[in-house]
């Protein structure tokens, strides 16, 4: 059996409390009824019987408040509650970094990668190219590091893609979705590059305002890509793939079901002993979020992506 930790949590992200009972494979329901994410307990009761993840329990947490430790234990059903992040070394297997603060990523992360405990970063793993730099050095240092949207894994994409190759040569991808850019733009990028089986993306360029994200990018096929992320409409993800010869709309609904399969993925790393998602994956796709965000500052100038 695993023994995982769990490392949390930052302002908006429920991920704590969501992704320990989905592991755990139980909650307490009145105290998940408090967590201060309304849609956690709704989609935790509706697939309560796939919850659990075989040779896997959550058995420690740590976070910045012992009250917030308390209650997402008793939530989540977690026997132990640390005082110091460091405290879980030697007593977990693999630790859960269920933070979306990237700022923060680095200074967290950085003890448990010297002391060899595989990791998974929360999206997005990194917001500066130096936090980024830092990853990627680990990385080749054979380090066991994981870390990418849960969009990755979502079964509404799985359809579109065996029905890809019957749309024609791709001339388009347009996504739209709610939020910023940092945290949400991950979301998007991640349900798009992993569609269209990761493509290495050469230049972007932000072409609107914050909190109105326009972002093109242009892959190496010469495919362009149109991504719109603003902040006050109706929250969506959505994608949009047009071929020479037919088209598909995908939105993206089942958080619960892209939640359970990220995790799956990373416990069948951590019991094989090394990440199943390929790392220059990853980079690829914190690069596109970077850059978009350095030709945002630029004024809209086109930013090379090409290392």
């Amino acid at each position: 059996m695993l023994k995982l930790g769990v490392m949390g949590m930052s302002p908006g992200n429920g991920h704590p409390y969501s992704w320990s009972a989905i592991i755990n494979g139980d909650y307490d329901e009145a105290a998940m009824a408090h967590c201060g994410y309304a849609g956690v307990p709704v989609y935790l009761a509706a697939n309560r019987d796939t919850l659990g993840i075989e040779g896997a329990r959550v058995t420690h947490i740590w976070t910045q408040e012992r009250g917030i430790s308390e209650h997402i234990a008793a939530a989540s059903l977690i026997d132990n509650i640390v005082a110091r992040p460091e405290g879980m070394i030697g007593q977990i297997d693999a630790l859960l970094l269920a933070r979306d603060d990237p700022e923060n990523h680095v200074a967290m992360a950085k003890p448990f990668i010297d002391a060899g405990v595989p990791i998974f970063i929360d999206k997005p793993l990194a917001a500066t190219a130096r936090d980024l730099a830092y990853f990627e050095e680990m990385n080749a240092a054979g380090k066991f590091l994981m870390s990418c949207s849960s969009m990755r894994y979502a079964a509404e994409s799985g359809t579109v893609k065996t029905e890809k190759a019957s749309l024609g040569k791709l001339e388009l991808a347009t996504a739209v979705g709610k939020k910023d850019w940092i945290k949400y733009g991950v979301h998007i990028l991640e349900g798009l590059f992993a569609l269209l089986d990761d493509p290495a993306a050469i230049t972007v360029k932000h072409v609107s305002k914050a909190h109105q994200d326009i972002v093109c990018v242009e892959f190496e096929s010469g495919l362009p890509a149109t991504i719109h992320l603003f902040y006050d409409i109706v929250p969506t993800f959505q994608i949009s793939i047009f071929g020479q010869t037919g088209w598909r709309l995908i939105e993206y609904k089942n958080w619960y079901a892209m939640f359970r399969d990220n995790l799956v993925e990373f416990v069948r790393s951590v019991q094989q002993g090394k990440p199943r998602l390929a790392f220059h994956k990853t980079v690829n796709i914190i690069r596109t979020l970077i850059g978009a965000q350095e030709s945002l500052e630029r004024g809209g100038t086109s930013v090379s992506l090409l290392a």
